[in-house]
């Protein structure tokens, strides 16, 4: 078994098939009943009506959801404990990251771009749940969703410098908050990871580096029944 659950790039059918849904899901979270959560494609969710969401600033601030509907405010990590309560992040290129403390039913969802993984926007969200909730890293249970692969994501000097490299090229956004995930505690096994990069799938996926369209996103969420 690998040290993480990975899933290759998905195949043009199961892409399709995703399409049809309107959500893609992560076979580790579906395991929880009480869990519901959903990483959104082209075709839906189109709005985020009926979840709490976040004015996103590219930062690492972390919020508390304390309603179940509306904009909390300005930040891009987005908790709660609350049955009843889906929180929401919109992606179109940065990651969208789920997670789920198994034993005390927290959640958060995550808007994970370069300024915020770099700021380390993970690792201050597990640290708040453990705050707010007593959430333990070794009870958490991952999900990163689809953004911008490392085949894709070309930067200059000094974004590549914050990511370790020497020069202007490649980052990998998911490798790297993979890692912060793994080093904060949560167990390799209890990530799971979709490889699906938004550049490269079109058809089923917005992408700002390639469509440059504003108004394009996808709603991921993660909520407690």
């Amino acid at each position: 078994m690998s040290e993480f659950q990975h899933r290759a790039q998905p195949s043009a059918a199961a892409l399709r098939d995703a399409a049809d849904c309107h959500v893609l899901t992560s076979p580790l979270l579906e395991q929880f009943s009480w869990l519901r959560h959903g990483f959104g494609t082209r075709a839906g969710p189109l709005t985020q009506a009926g979840m709490a969401s976040l004015k996103q600033i590219h930062s690492s601030v972390v919020l508390i959801a304390n309603r179940p509907e509306g904009c909390i405010g300005e930040g891009d990590a987005l908790l709660a404990a609350q049955r009843g309560v889906t929180v929401s992040v919109r992606t179109a290129d940065c990651l969208p990251i789920l997670l789920a403390d198994a034993h005390s039913r927290a959640v958060a969802a995550i808007h994970a771009g370069w300024r915020g993984t770099a700021a380390r926007i993970v690792p201050d969200a597990l640290q708040r749940m453990h705050r707010e909730f007593g959430t333990l890293p070794r009870n958490v249970f991952a999900a990163v969703g689809p953004g911008i692969g490392v085949c894709c994501y070309e930067v200059g000097e000094e974004v590549a410098r914050l990511f370790g490299h020497d020069q202007a090229g490649k980052i990998d956004l998911l490798a790297e908050n993979r890692r912060q995930l793994q080093a904060a505690g949560v167990p390799p096994r209890q990530i799971d990871v979709l490889s699906a990069c938004t550049f490269c799938n079109p058809a089923l996926f917005y992408s700002w580096r390639r469509d440059r369209d504003p108004a394009a996103r996808m709603i991921s969420y993660v909520g407690i029944r």
